[in-house]
């Protein structure tokens, strides 16, 4: 093993969490949790990632008890007793594999469609109403709703402590309901909600709060936050390092341990004038750990598998990436479509086999390997 990646294999430490690698699973939904619980095949394929020498593992998203929470079928859910214990099991396997595991706590917000599972009635939440051919398709969250879903999410936190999960990771990201709330094309409130960022981030700050009541200090709590949007690839919350730097700070203020900073392409400078990503921009604005992703390790960016299309993402060498962890530029690592195609993605390149590491295609998201 190379110097440069024998960074990647280094342990990390944060408080009462202490991770044996750098390399972290990335959240991806794959739906292979009948009525929204974790089977025995779910529990398999997080073990098996652990086993190989990843050090944490994000779970899949995971939705908080709210009934507007989901908005695809099969996703697992993080209430009730019957999905709490499938993710005991999950938690139980992944330790004895040596690895820790958070879940990604999880509210689709207007992203859901009336018809979805568990209460086919119930329209999408967001920050404002949406009406069509004079149905309510989303209903615009009131002040008493918006203390529900915090609640829901400060319940779900202590729910994944008290089963011995290492942490929570909250989706702020992606155009779901926080990312909603932050931005301004979807949040035109009137009240103290809507307006500036500062106010439109106000709901955020509250929901990281409640988290942290919830679970007291020392238990991490991780925010994945993105500037891009499902609706808008090109979309930016902030255009200026200064700018994030106002963004992020009443975030980390508020409880925020690590910054998990989505973004398409890893290797891209986030503003003019740096080289530095935007997981490179966080630390150095917060002084809080940042977990970098975006397509590492493939040579393909996974926009390009969102449709049907016979496309194969090779395996592509990591230099880049090993080199800006060794500047620090950002602490930890996090790998996606590479490991769901390749659960031994993380002990190949410990080993130098990257000649061996798997390809991913679509046919990868049908099953559990």
């Amino acid at each position: 093993m190379t110097a440069a990646v024998n960074a990647l294999f280094q342990p990390f430490e944060l408080g009462n969490l202490r991770l044996p690698t750098r390399v972290v699973m990335a959240p991806m939904t794959r739906s292979f949790s009948p009525n929204g619980v974790p089977t025995a095949d779910v529990v398999e394929y997080y073990r098996r990632r652990a086993a190989s020498g990843v050090g944490l593992i994000i779970t899949e998203g995971t939705t908080v008890g709210h009934k507007a929470a989901n908005g695809y079928p099969h996703v697992p859910r993080f209430y009730g007793d019957d999905a709490l214990a499938g993710w005991k099991d999950v938690v139980d396997a992944v330790h004895a594999a040596g690895g820790k595991i958070v879940p990604q706590l999880w509210h689709v917000g207007n992203v859901r469609r009336i018809g979805t599972e568990p209460e086919a009635d119930v329209p999408g939440y967001g920050p404002m109403e949406k009406v069509k051919d004079g149905q309510v398709v989303v209903h615009g969250m009131t002040k008493e709703d918006i203390q529900e879903v915090i609640a829901a999410f400060a319940q779900a936190a202590a729910d994944a402590k008290a089963i011995g999960m290492d942490g929570v990771e909250i989706h702020g990201a992606h155009g779901y309901l926080i990312d909603q709330f932050f931005w301004e094309g979807s949040n035109q409130r009137s009240d103290e909600y809507g307006g500036s960022l500062a106010n439109r981030s106000r709901f955020a700050i509250e929901l990281i709060k409640a988290v942290r009541a919830a679970v007291g200090e020392g238990f991490p709590i991780i925010f994945r936050f993105s500037q891009w949007k499902q609706q808008d690839y090109t979309a930016r919350l902030v255009t200026t390092s200064d700018a994030l730097g106002e963004f992020l700070a009443p975030l980390s203020a508020a409880g925020v341990d690590i910054f998990h900073c989505s973004t398409r392409r890893f290797w891209e400078p986030e503003f003019e004038g740096s080289d530095l990503n935007l997981a490179g921009w966080t630390r150095q604005l917060t002084g809080k750990p940042t977990i970098t992703v975006g397509s590492v390790g493939l040579d393909g960016e996974f926009l390009q598998f969102m449709v049907k299309t016979d496309k194969v993402a090779q395996p592509a060498n990591i230099e880049g990436l090993l080199e800006r962890l060794n500047k620090q530029e950002f602490d930890l690592v996090a790998v996606g479509r590479a490991l769901i195609c390749d659960p031994d993605w993380a002990l190949k390149v410990r080993e130098g086999r990257m000649q061996d590491i798997l390809p991913f295609s679509r046919e990868a998201l049908k099953t559990l390997a």
